[in-house]
This record gives C-alpha cells, sequence and structure tokens, in this order.
C-alpha cells in the first residue's frame, strides 16, 4: 500500500495540482492578450519574448520547480518497489527539469514576433534558440512515457479508468503535436500540451486526496 500523506507531502503534492493548470492558464492569457502574437502561427515558447516576456519566463521557472516538488511529494507518498515510483517520478523529474530549461534558454524571435521581427525563420538560430528546441523534446517525452509508467501501476490495482486516462493523454499529445505541423495551427499542439499537463497535476490531487490502497 501507499504511505500515509503527512503534512510535508501534502503541500509538496499540492504543487503539482497547481502546475499544470497555472502553466496553461497563463498560456492562454497571455496568448489572447499579447500584441502580435497569433497562437495559431507562433510556438507558446515565443511567449518569453518581448516586453512583457517574463512573465512565460517565470511562468516556466516557476511551474518547473513545482513539479519538481510534486516530485519530491510522490516519492515520500508512493511505496518503495512498486510500479511508477522508480522510473515514474524520475521522468516527471525530467519534465519539471525541462521547463526550466525552457525558461533559462529563450528561443529565438521569428515571424513578426516580437512586433518588428522579420517575417518567416530567423536568419540564423542563436546557441540559446538551439539549447531551448530541447526542452519541448524532453518534456513531451519523458511526460508520455511517465503516463505509460503509471498506466501499469493503475492496470495493477484495477483501476481501468486511470488506466485509459494514462494511455490516451499521451495518444492525443501526440497526435495533436503532429497534426499542428501540416495543419500550420500551433494551437493543436497547445491542446495536446494542455491535456498531458493536466493529467500530472491530476495524477498530484489523486493521491492527495484518496486514501492508500491495502
Amino acid at each position: 500500500m501507499d504511505r500515509p500523506v503527512n503534512a510535508p507531502a501534502r503541500a509538496l503534492l499540492l504543487c503539482g495540482v497547481v502546475a499544470g493548470p497555472l502553466f496553461l492558464l497563463l498560456i492562454v492569457g497571455q496568448a489572447m492578450s499579447r500584441d502580435g502574437f497569433d497562437a495559431r502561427r507562433h510556438p507558446l515558447s515565443m511567449l518569453s519574448l518581448g516586453e512583457y516576456g517574463w512573465i512565460q519566463t517565470a511562468n516556466f521557472l516557476v511551474c518547473g520547480l513545482l513539479i519538481l516538488a510534486s516530485v519530491v511529494g510522490l516519492r515520500r507518498t508512493l511505496e518503495p518497489k512498486t510500479p511508477g515510483r522508480a522510473w515514474g517520478t524520475w521522468l516527471l523529474g525530467v519534465y519539471g527539469a525541462s521547463l526550466i530549461w525552457a525558461g533559462v534558454f529563450p528561443t529565438d524571435p521569428a515571424d513578426g514576433y516580437p512586433p518588428g521581427t522579420p517575417g518567416g525563420l530567423p536568419a540564423q538560430v542563436s546557441w540559446h534558440g538551439l539549447l531551448h528546441n530541447l526542452a519541448p523534446l524532453g518534456m513531451g517525452l519523458a511526460l508520455s512515457v511517465a503516463c505509460l509508467v503509471f498506466a501499469r501501476r493503475f492496470a495493477r490495482d484495477g483501476q481501468r479508468g486511470w488506466v485509459l486516462y494514462s494511455v490516451l493523454a499521451p495518444a492525443a499529445y501526440l497526435v495533436l503535436g503532429f497534426a499542428a505541423f501540416p495543419a500550420q495551427d500551433y494551437r493543436l499542439m497547445l491542446a495536446g500540451g494542455g491535456i498531458i499537463w493536466t493529467w500530472a497535476a491530476a495524477l498530484c490531487l489523486k493521491l492527495l486526496t484518496e486514501r492508500p490502497r491495502p
């Protein structure tokens, strides 16, 4: 059975509950209000550019730290040598670290954003732009595999709804992410991200609110 959730672990898990929705809401709010930003044409990382780019930079950093805190809470709550505790939490840690990485190394201006930037792709990608491009890859792959690792745990416990959720979330993320390129619409990628980011939050909420299973 999992361990009882004590007060410090509850606080750490609550960080994970907050992280996904906060990250998504701040992105959507900025995308709807930022002059010159077109969520269809511009990747969400470009919100970290321009006069108010510090908001998205802070969003990356704070939510990454919240995820890392939730990983500590998960490891304190999940019983050792059970599915998910080792690889699952490690992969969630990579997800959190990738968010911080994205905040530390900003992407490059492109396609008219921030306003005044020439249209199209930049003539040369900067060193920090190259490093930034590793963040979505690490974040997406780590979180997708974490879903499948925890799906195995839920299958062992007979929690079919959570098995289905943990399998469909990465599937939706990947399908929508790849569909964004031929459709030339980054909103599809954001929708897929929202599904899988909130899965991580729901996992923390589940452990925070349910009684340990015998």
